[in-house]
């Protein structure tokens, strides 16, 4: 019974790595395919768009990889060994999703976002007639 439970979650774990990957390779493809799309009128807009269209899939395909590496290393036998292999995965890959996180929004995840005035909404005032 456990035995094939271990089987399944395996199965469970390596679909859902082929799914991070894919979430990455499948991002890329619709960028470039942006890309092309506007090649006449490429202007540096576009390209912060695209740039940040290949990000945001390869930041969303390493949260399924980290999800993927935990639920294949919870089936195995917790050895300190593996445990410590999944402990610098999971931090190796946290590192990189805050890289990208910062690159592509300009601020750390805990700042708060910056407001401009055009994105307030207005303020009326309140006249208790």
């Amino acid at each position: 019974m456990i035995a094939s439970l271990v089987n399944y979650i395996n199965l469970i774990a390596r679909v859902v790595e082929f799914t991070g990957v894919l979430i990455m390779f499948l991002g890329l493809l619709f960028a470039l395919y942006k890309a092309i799309l506007s090649i006449r009128n490429f202007t540096h807009g576009v390209y912060v768009e695209i740039r940040q269209a290949v990000g945001r899939s390869i930041l969303l395909g390493l949260e399924v990889l980290i999800a993927a590496d935990i639920m294949a290393t919870v089936v195995t036998k917790p050895t300190l060994n593996s445990v410590l292999v999944l402990g610098f995965i999971v931090l190796i890959r946290t590192f990189l999703s805050l890289s990208l996180q910062v690159e592509l929004e300009g601020r750390f995840p805990w700042q708060k976002k910056l407001i401009t005035p055009e994105q307030k909404p207005p303020t009326t005032p309140i006249n208790p007639s």
